[in-house]
């Protein structure tokens, strides 16, 4: 497993530029949401750590993963420079999880190609629920901090 005894949420703040002026939208799914708060907990904790004032930070809720295409949509509608979809899909005995995580998938890969706002992918697709706890502030980090991260870095290049 790639992250297994990895912590892949550290960063350098001497290397993220400054998110003082950046406005952010957060669209989050309320299905599994003791994982996907957990996401949005390190997103938002680590946009503040570099800068970002909380009064430019949009959260919308939606009602599942698959939702995060349109709330997203909808979200870079706002006038933010970035969106950061958090979700959490984990695999159950049918294939629902494909369809979703395809979807979903495929969904914001659209998003980016024909808006000039980038979305940041934060949906976890795990087997077992407890990977997706240790992947939103467990033992693994929390791929919402990394999300934010890559959101700030994304406004950046946008920007240039």
């Amino acid at each position: 497993m790639a992250t297994a005894n990895h912590n892949l949420s550290n960063y350098d703040k001497t290397t993220i530029p400054n998110a003082k002026d950046f406005r952010f939208g957060i669209v989050v799914s309320e299905w599994n949401d003791n994982v996907t708060n957990g996401l949005l907990k390190g997103a938002i904790d680590a946009l503040v750590d570099c800068g970002a004032q909380e009064e430019n930070i949009i959260k919308w809720d939606v009602p599942g993963s698959f939702e995060l295409i349109y709330g997203s949509k909808k979200m870079t509608e706002q006038n933010v420079d970035a969106v950061i979809a958090i979700g959490c899909v984990i695999q159950g005995e049918t294939k629902h999880f494909d369809f979703v995580c395809e979807g979903v998938t495929h969904g914001i890969k659209e998003l980016n190609l024909t808006s000039d706002t980038p979305v940041i992918f934060c949906v976890l697709t795990d087997n077992t629920m407890q990977q997706s706890i240790d992947r939103s502030g467990g033992k693994h980090g929390n791929k919402g901090t990394e999300a934010a991260i890559a959101a700030i870095k994304m406004v950046e290049l946008r920007r240039k």
